[in-house]
């Protein structure tokens, strides 16, 4: 590959070769001007793209082959595939369906995912897990890796001043088993669901005081059933409504911070919900810096406690003082589209972030022995308790599903040698500690509901 440039087969026909040869060089200089030449990558770079190649890949070890055949990277360090069989390893960690406020639903997530080349998506919808189920099932039939996410929202206040609080998004990032103790992080969220609804009504009711005649039942049917409508629903009923021409004129007439139309709900401290996060086996990180008054305070205090790192990578590639700061901070450095489906030229495409592959190494080496040790202590839940509530913290996220015609899983050690391959690397496996949970259930039969669980031979 020589310099990292693709060498483009020409025609033959020597009345061409000239005009070519300028055109070819004109491209090089244009390319060099939008973001510098390819280059091969450096031993750092190739031993940091093996390791997350490995970890993406290990449902499909015919694909890390594959992946790993040819890629170079940017001036900025950004996988680009070259030659046939070549794959650059697309992570998007920010992402919203209908089970939040997005416009499509799961399913149609991942299918865009897929088509724009994604192959790790992290489904984060505001303060709900509830469409991730549905994410991986779809996401199986693509090859893409689903990282089970959610976005909380919270309030920071500084010093306890609730005059100058202002609201602060935080992204979790779980295992593909998801959680640790599932109920205590699902209380929490239905509890900010709950507020939301509020929120919205009081941000409707204020609408009407400003002579804007928008009905409630309108922003509950565009939420969709069982959907805690948000600030985009109230937007969108106003644009159907006819009183704003599109999102952006309803956020910055009347939704903004501290607009007239602005509500807060019932929103956990920041410091909270990172609490919540760490203590589920999740990665905490701090959601669009960007749109903070005062960042470097609220960065200060939510390292203090526990955040793991937060958004830097933008689809306009600008990162600057944030960069800077998460390197001050010590914070992983990521980055999302913030896909919400709602089309036009203002919003960021899934998997247009370029993060990285240093980046994307140094998130996974954070990220996976704190997943692995949240995989371990689900196991060990219900190696001690084989009931069916613990067996549902398995298996409702995981690859074991009851199928008719399935395979029956003889014990509970067949469940553990069934999903762990599919979850962890053998290094990661390789735990004495998963040997000893083994054979705890090595005299276990599996059974859901009183119907011996069968898996996929696949």
């Amino acid at each position: 590959m020589g310099d990292g440039f693709v060498i483009q087969s020409i025609s033959n026909s020597s009345g061409n070769n000239r005009e070519n040869s300028k055109k070819g060089k004109d491209k090089k200089k244009k390319k060099k001007k939008r973001g510098g030449s390819n280059k091969k990558m450096t031993t750092e770079q190739t031993l940091a793209f093996k390791s997350v190649s490995e970890w993406v890949f290990l449902d499909q070890p015919s694909a890390l082959t594959s992946s790993a055949a040819s890629c170079v990277v940017d001036d900025f360090g950004v996988q680009k595939a070259l030659g046939r069989g070549g794959e650059k390893v697309v992570f998007e960690l920010h992402s919203h369906s209908k089970c939040s406020d997005g416009f499509l639903s799961p399913s149609k997530v991942v299918e865009r995912a897929h088509g724009n080349g994604v192959k790790v998506l992290a489904m984060t919808d505001h303060d709900t897990l509830s469409g991730i189920p549905e994410a991986l099932e779809t996401a199986r039939k693509y090859g893409i890796k689903i990282i089970p996410g959610v976005e909380i929202s919270t309030m920071f206040s500084p010093s306890g001043d609730s005059e100058a609080e202002e609201p602060v998004h935080i992204l979790a990032y779980y295992s593909s088993c998801g959680p640790t103790r599932f109920e205590d992080l699902d209380k929490f969220l239905a509890n900010i669901r709950d507020g939301r609804f509020d929120r919205a009504k009081n941000m409707v009711l204020k609408l009407n005081n400003l002579k804007l005649a928008l009905k409630w039942e309108h922003v509950c049917r565009i939420a969709g059933k069982g959907v805690a409508p948000g600030r985009l629903h109230v937007a969108r009923a106003l644009v159907e409504a006819g009183y704003v021409e599109n999102l952006r004129q309803a956020f910055s007439r009347y939704l903004f911070d501290g607009g007239p139309a602005y509500s807060t709900g019932s929103e956990p401290m920041a410091e909270e919900a990172i609490e919540m996060i760490c203590n589920t086996g999740g990665i905490a990180v701090l959601a669009h810096p960007w749109a903070l008054k005062n960042p470097v305070p609220i960065i200060r205090r939510l390292k203090e406690a526990g955040l793991h790192g937060m958004e830097v990578y933008r689809s306009d590639g600008k990162l600057g003082a944030y960069s800077d700061l998460a390197d001050a901070y010590g914070l992983l450095k990521l980055g999302g589209s913030d896909y919400h489906g709602r089309g036009g030229h203002h919003e960021s495409e899934l998997g247009s972030v370029n993060i990285p592959v240093l980046a994307l190494n140094e998130f996974l080496k954070v990220a996976r022995p704190i997943w692995c040790s949240a995989i371990r202590e689900i196991f060990e839940s219900y190696a001690e308790d084989p009931s069916d509530s613990n067996l549902d913290k398995i298996m409702r996220f995981g690859r074991t599903r009851i199928f008719k015609g399935g395979s029956p899983l003889s014990c509970g050690k067949d469940l553990i040698d069934h999903c762990l391959p599919h979850w962890l690397t053998n290094e990661e496996m390789e735990n004495p500690e998963f040997d000893a949970i083994k054979l705890k259930l090595s005299n276990i039969s599996v059974i859901q509901g009183g119907i011996k669980v069968l898996v996929a031979s696949t």
